[in-house]
């Protein structure tokens, strides 16, 4: 008998809604927060950015997942839980040590979010036939990236609204209580729309023999031919962009005497909300084509060159501090749409060169954990460079941290190695020829 499945124009919109909901407010949103809070630029990093090892190390526990009676059972519980949290966020800034109270809450979203990504893409692919899979994949992008449009844009014009009408606490008080709502309310919509998705456990599947199959996972992974060369570039790919998303935004709202744009939550909500959200959905649209048409080792270079040349803007814009905002929503559009067009280099990379395999999509899993600890490594020191730098030699060295990886970039293979199981293979049909 055939398991009942609602269309998924019901449900794989509220999903990805809720996976892109809890990531912002902690990539993004706390950032805005601490920063109107009068948190310096290092401090805030360094704890945002270890709240980020979440999505490092998801990869560790996802198998243990699979215990759970269906997929659907953790997508609902992490939705429901993360909204809690980020419903406790803004309890959390009534505290008389908010700040220890926040990071806290908010390393919780971390973990709920993380954990419901790996069990949000294994119902959508167990779910879907191929042909579904494929159908809907723009579905995917475009909701989760609706998030980020809504986080960054409009409920930073929220924030900055309430900001000058209620002041900072009760302004972010109320955003972190519509962020939980908001993911409270999925959570119960999902628990109605969601395919089941049953987890198919054996008898003798349990959490040691996941804890074996796990370990065999990663000494494989470890064992891939020109893996370490491989885990340098990913981490060196994201050198430039991870440093300019973490302090680009806090530079548009320093004040101008210390070398900022003086801009307020608001405007920055305005600028890379709607704009700059918009560039980045194009230049990942039009990054993809290019590639398909060169193929990724003709097209790499470009690629890393996409990401970090129009961080120039960056460095024209703290020189010049210009007030017009049209001036600064255009340099920006500019810089997120190469961020966009770029980064499906590194995507491309890890899905044809580190994940092809036995394990192909759990050493798929490992290349992203990989990825996001080059945005943490870089996030972590970034504000410490700044503030030692100033913000305009700060956007010159974040240029010049794309050099590595471009030079390596033309070094290293852009295809699969073989294993070398595969290599004795080979050889010995070339010795038969």
């Amino acid at each position: 008998m055939k398991t009942f499945i609602r269309n998924p124009k019901l449900w794989v919109p509220s999903l990805y809604l809720a996976q892109g909901l809890p990531f912002f407010a902690v990539a993004i949103v706390a950032n805005q927060m601490l920063k109107s809070m009068g948190v310096p630029n290092d401090e805030l990093n360094h704890w945002t950015g270890l709240i980020g090892f979440a999505w490092v190390f998801k990869p560790l526990w996802s198998p243990f997942l699979e215990l759970a009676s269906s997929k659907k059972l953790v997508v609902t519980f992490f939705q429901v839980f993360g909204g809690l949290c980020l419903g406790g966020v803004a309890l959390a800034l009534q505290a008389p040590f908010w700040f220890a109270a926040c990071m806290v809450m908010l390393a919780l979203v971390g973990i709920a979010s993380a954990t419901h990504d790996i069990a949000c893409d294994g119902l959508y692919i167990t779910s879907l036939d191929e042909k579904e899979q494929a159908k809907y994949a723009g579905w995917t992008g475009t909701f989760f990236n609706a998030a980020k449009f809504f986080t960054t844009g409009a409920l930073l014009l929220l924030a900055g609204h309430f900001e000058k009408t209620l002041g900072v606490v009760p302004a972010w008080t109320i955003c972190f209580c519509i962020l939980g709502a908001m993911m409270v309310g999925l959570g119960l919509y999902n628990g109605w729309s969601l395919p089941l998705a049953k987890n198919t456990v054996s008898a003798d599947t349990n959490a040691a023999a996941i804890a074996r199959t796990l370990r065999e996972v990663i000494v494989e992974f470890f064992k891939k031919p020109g893996i370490w060369v491989s885990i340098v570039f990913i981490i060196l790919f994201r050198a430039g962009e991870a440093q300019v998303q973490s302090i680009g935004p806090l530079f548009l709202r320093e004040v101008r005497h210390l070398g900022g744009l003086g801009l307020t939550t608001a405007e920055v909500g305005a600028v890379y909300g709607t704009v700059g959200t918009v560039a980045f959905l194009v230049g990942s649209i039009a990054g993809g084509y290019f590639t398909s048409w060169l193929s990724l080792k003709r097209a790499i270079l470009w690629l890393i060159l996409a990401v970090n040349l129009p961080n120039v803007a960056f460095y024209l814009l703290s020189y010049f501090q210009p007030t017009d905002l049209s001036i600064i929503a255009t340099a920006l559009s500019a810089e997120m749409f190469g961020y966009g067009f770029g980064f499906v280099g590194l995507i491309l990379y890890m899905m044809q060169v580190v994940a092809p395999g036995k394990y192909q999509t759990a050493h798929y899993a490992f290349a992203t954990g990989i990825m996001q600890l080059g945005f943490v490594l870089f996030k972590l020191f970034s504000g410490d460079i700044q503030i030692a730098l100033g913000y305009q030699h700060f956007f010159i060295w974040v240029m010049l941290s794309a050099i590595p990886v471009a030079i390596l970039s033309q070094i290293i293979p852009m295809t699969a190695r073989p294993q070398p199981q595969e290599e004795k293979r080979a050889a010995s049909i070339e010795q038969v020829v």
